[in-house]
């Protein structure tokens, strides 16, 4: 009897401490996978390489040097050899070490006047609740205390190609560690279909132009003040246009995505709320569309079909 006892302790210690190591492991899965490195930016070293170095980060740099008037194009992002060429030439006319590989002093160098050295107008931390509001036409974003306007910035945005998404967000993740093209500091947003965020740069030249993968560029003084008054949890309100998206038959519980974030703002002009537009499909949305439902007298279901098209004018 004391032997199944002791076998039956046995199996239970050994269940509690599988079940803690599988925990474990999930946890932290989820957390690689919520914070692993965004691919809105580069920190590629770039060189001449076989085979030939192609991508956005190879564009940022030829589009740069040709502004400068050290590159005559065109921006066809493959780093070759006459590309190559161009940079050598360009390292020995700063006094750098003219090997024709771009690492954070070459593009440091690529800065010119448009560096960091400038005044940054420093203010103390917002006493009231801080919410951030970023304008995709006007390349601004402002931070409100308690409603009021406290302080703008300038700042750079996606490229049409690929745009900065609009919608209603929040902060989740606060870092200082990735460098490089994310500059000194990072602030990571809720958007369900990518991985992006508000940044520094060591491009500063795109601040106030249509020049990033989709992220928020500052200057990284800039978002070294605002990573400091930040939170996680802080709401940020991205606006811009949205006419392009359409918006696709029957939505459901669970779906994701731009015409999620265009569908939930008609919802609300209907007078239906759904919460925030974050381009999630969930529990307010589906109570804003029974509303609606129930409102028009339709198969109270959650799920919005061509009749509820038709009543949003989306049809």
């Amino acid at each position: 009897m004391a032997k199944n006892k002791f076998l039956f302790l046995k199996v239970v210690l050994s269940f509690l401490l599988l079940s803690m190591i599988l925990r474990f492991v999930v946890y932290a899965l989820e957390v690689k996978s919520e914070f692993k490195v965004p691919d809105c930016e580069s920190n590629r070293i770039l060189q001449l390489k076989d085979p030939l170095m192609t991508g956005y980060d190879v564009i940022e740099l030829e589009e740069r040097m040709i502004e400068l008037g050290v590159y005559s194009g065109p921006a066809f992002g493959v780093y070759d050899y006459r590309l190559a060429q161009a940079v050598t030439a360009f390292q020995g006319s700063k006094e750098l070490e003219p090997n024709g590989i771009v690492g954070p002093e070459t593009w440091n160098a690529l800065a010119g006047e448009d560096s960091e050295d400038r005044p940054t107008n420093a203010k103390p931390r917002p006493k009231g609740k801080i919410t951030l509001t970023i304008h995709v036409n006007s390349r601004t974003l402002t931070v409100y205390s308690d409603g009021e306007v406290y302080k703008r910035y300038p700042i750079g945005v996606g490229k049409a190609s690929t745009p900065t998404p609009i919608g209603e967000w929040k902060i989740v993740h606060k870092s200082t560690g990735w460098g490089g093209g994310f500059g000194t500091r990072w602030l990571g947003l809720n958007i369900p279909w990518g991985i992006y965020g508000i940044h520094g740069t060591n491009k500063p030249w795109s601040i106030g132009r249509a020049e990033s993968h989709g992220c928020i560029r500052m200057h990284n003084k800039d978002v070294e003040e605002l990573f400091s008054w930040i939170t996680v949890g802080t709401e940020v309100d991205i606006i811009g246009d949205i006419s392009h998206i359409q918006v696709k038959d029957n939505l459901s519980p669970g779906r994701t995505g731009k015409d999620i974030v265009k569908f939930q703002m008609i919802l609300r002009e209907a007078g239906f709320n759904p919460g925030r537009a974050d381009g999630r499909y969930g529990q307010q949305t589906i109570d804003a569309i029974k509303s609606l439902q129930r409102y028009y007298s339709l198969p109270v279901t959650g799920i919005a079909g061509p009749d509820e098209f038709i009543l949003l004018k989306l049809k």
